[in-house]
């Protein structure tokens, strides 16, 4: 091969490289992706009166993702879609579609064998996947850079930081898991209602799954229940 052949053959590779990548990072794009149909088609769900109803929005999603450049990125479109449909299953479910801030049914949940409670805090479920236990919060506190132990009632406060807790756990929780199955993530974020344990519960996660996969124009991987 001449020289100006070589040349010409390594810039297509090139271009052909850069038009791949590019095509990947646009379509797969998690703006892209949570788009405001998507995101309000959920938040829609839930009554004017409820205390989410303004403070999940898709801009502090947005924000908060930036700080998760691989939330939503599989390597493909359809992995990305599958990821952030799983995401906004267990979102879906957690919230009552956005409705929720703080969990209803509020107790200390403190475990003092390996972190402190601080008191007269309640470290009780907060945020999109409702953050729980104080162990939870003094690590993603270390982790995101806020006083998890003597100010867990800041996730109720920041909607950006509500949804960077949400991504947190599940980057460091459930993503992991993701390769066997929308079950094994239930299984990650409460293992409590598999084996028969709350049976309506997973139901109705995979469901919104199901759904949101079936919005997205892409089949549901196997092994959704747990």
């Amino acid at each position: 091969m001449g020289n100006l052949q070589l040349v010409i053959a390594t810039l297509a590779a090139i271009l052909l490289a850069t038009a791949t990548i590019s095509a990947t990072v646009v379509e797969g794009a998690v703006a892209d992706i949570v788009t405001p149909d998507f995101f309000n088609s959920i938040r829609s769900q839930a009554p004017n009166s409820c205390a989410g109803k303004n403070f999940y929005t898709r801009d502090a999603f947005l924000q908060a993702a930036n700080s998760y450049p691989n939330f939503g990125n599989r390597g493909s479109l359809a992995g990305s879609q599958r990821e952030i449909a799983a995401f906004f299953a267990h979102v879906t479910h957690e919230t009552g579609s956005m409705c929720y801030i703080e969990e209803i049914n509020r107790a200390t949940y403190c475990d003092t064998r390996q972190y402190p409670c601080a008191q007269g805090k309640q470290y009780y479920g907060r945020g999109p996947l409702q953050l729980t236990w104080n162990y939870n919060y003094a690590v993603c506190g270390q982790a995101l850079n806020f006083n998890g132990v003597g100010d867990p009632d800041v996730v109720a406060r920041d909607p950006v930081l509500a949804w960077r807790t949400a991504l947190w756990f599940w980057m460091t929780n459930v993503r992991p898991v993701l390769p066997q199955g929308f079950g094994a993530t239930i299984r990650a974020i409460n293992g409590m209602e598999c084996n028969g344990g709350n049976a309506p519960a997973v139901r109705a996660r995979v469901s919104y799954y199901n759904s949101y996969c079936q919005r997205f124009g892409i089949q549901p991987e196997a092994n959704t229940g747990c």
